[in-house]
Order: C-alpha cells, then structure tokens, then sequence
C-alpha cells in the first residue's frame, strides 16, 4: 500500500496522504513521496491543479512524534537528525508553491501543527465544517516554529502568534474568517467541493496560470514600486503568448476562446 496515492483526471491530480493510522503524520517516509511527486509534477506539462487530501479521519497531525523521539537517540541526542527532518519539510512546503500547478488542500478531521503548515502552504484550501486547525506544539513545550512561517504569511500576525502561544485550536468557519482557508462545505460535499474548484482553475489558460502563480509569489517580498515594475513585465510576457490574444479577441468578439496550448 502505497503511503501517497496519485489519481489523475480531467488534468487534475489528486494526493492522497494515506497513512490514516497515524493520522497521515508526515514521516520520513511521506516527506520523502512529497517530494518525489513534487519534482514529477515540476517536469508534468499534462497536469493544471493538484490537490492535496488525507485518508482517515484525519487530514494531517503533522510531524511522526514517533520518529522524532527515536531521533533523539543519536549520539547529539538528535539535532543532525532534526535538522535534516526541518530542511525536508522545508524543501517541501516551498515545492508546493514552487511547482507551476496551483495546489489545493481538502481538509477535513484535523490539521495541526506541521499539518496546519502544510495547509499553508498550499495555494487554496477547502475545509469540511467542523475541520480544526491548530499549531499546538506549545503545548508539549515544542513552538511550533516552521509551521510558524507559513501561518504567519497566511494569517494577521496578532492571529497567528495567539495560536501558536496557546496551542488552541480554531474551527473551520474561523480558518475561513482569518483566511487560512478559501471556503468551507460539509462533509459529505468536501470532495465535490474540492472537485469544482480544481476544475473551475483547470478550465483556465494553464499557461497564463503558470506565469501569475510564478508572479504572485516572487512580488509578494517586494517593496511596491519593485512589484509594479516585475510584474508590469510579466504581463508583457503574457501578453506575447498567441493564446492570450486568442482569448482577448474571443472575448471582444463574444464567444469562447479557442486555445491552442494548455
């Protein structure tokens, strides 16, 4: 059984963290199938949208606390161990926003500490009603200190710094209000839910989707004049696509693009 399942339809991929007895921790050995898809979907001109879902009750209960205690066994008591296990998470997270695909979470259960991170680090994330999300580390005298990063890039920081010093969870329609999340649906809607995004996304020029999500996340560290002057550029670079003036002619001439790439 495999600890990431891949499904791909309609342009579409779909991860399945499926470790749902350890509520789809993220262990050595799911940090490390990340990756290698992560890197397959660098390469993948077929896929538009990934999405990221949990098997279980659960969508992710972060890092295997299991494995981090066997670590610490180590003659340093465990901070090469650790060190390494932060970079690959690291290397991870920033993967997902690295790829060209946008990447959506289907949360559901719970999704906490690195968990919560990995939520963050997506580029939009649908919750069934009653998700919980939390970076609770603190409360076993761990802060949660690289889930921080990406929290505190989605979230006001008042917010993100009364969740990590309290360790106190936050329900879905509160995910939404802080905007961790995109949207909420119920349980039995998750996946359809999921599902109409992605496509909604998918049905796009993936081309131009490339190019703005390289964009947005390259302007976000610049100072304003800077990001005017980038991404005045990057709409130049789209513009040059033959795609993009199809889709801007289709529009004045009132009918459906006919595009010729994906």
């Amino acid at each position: 059984m495999a600890i990431l399942e891949r499904h791909d339809s309609n342009g579409i991929a779909t991860l399945h963290l499926n470790a749902p007895e350890r509520l789809n921790a993220l262990s050595d050995e799911m940090l490390a199938a990340l990756k290698a898809e992560i890197d397959r979907l660098h390469k993948d001109t077929d896929t538009r949208v990934v999405v990221i879902a949990g098997r279980g009750k659960a969508f992710c209960a972060g890092h295997d606390l299991r494995e981090m205690t066997a670590g610490r066994q180590a003659e340093d008591g465990g901070a090469a161990y650790f060190a390494d296990l932060f970079s690959r998470c690291t290397e991870v997270m920033l993967g997902l926003q690295q790829i060209p695909q946008p990447v959506i979470a289907q949360v559901h259960g719970i999704a906490t500490a690195a968990g919560c991170q990995l939520v963050a680090s997506c580029d939009l994330a649908v919750a069934a009603e009653g998700t919980r999300f939390g970076v609770n580390g603190v409360n076993i005298g761990l802060f949660c200190s690289t889930p921080m990063v990406a929290l505190s890039r989605n979230i006001h920081r008042k917010q993100a710094f009364e969740m990590l010093t309290t360790g106190e969870f936050i329900d879905a329609s509160r995910a939404a209000e802080l905007g961790l999340i995109n949207r909420t649906a119920p349980p039995e809607q998750l996946e359809a839910e999921t599902r109409a995004l992605a496509e909604t996304v998918a049905s796009k020029l993936g081309a131009a989707v490339r190019i703005g999500k390289r964009a947005f996340y390259d302007q976000l560290s610049l100072p304003t004049a800077d990001a005017y002057a980038y991404t005045g550029a990057v709409m130049v670079e789209n513009l040059m696509l033959d795609d993009t003036i199809e889709g801007i002619d289709a529009f004045l001439q009132k009918r459906p693009p006919s595009w010729s790439k994906a």
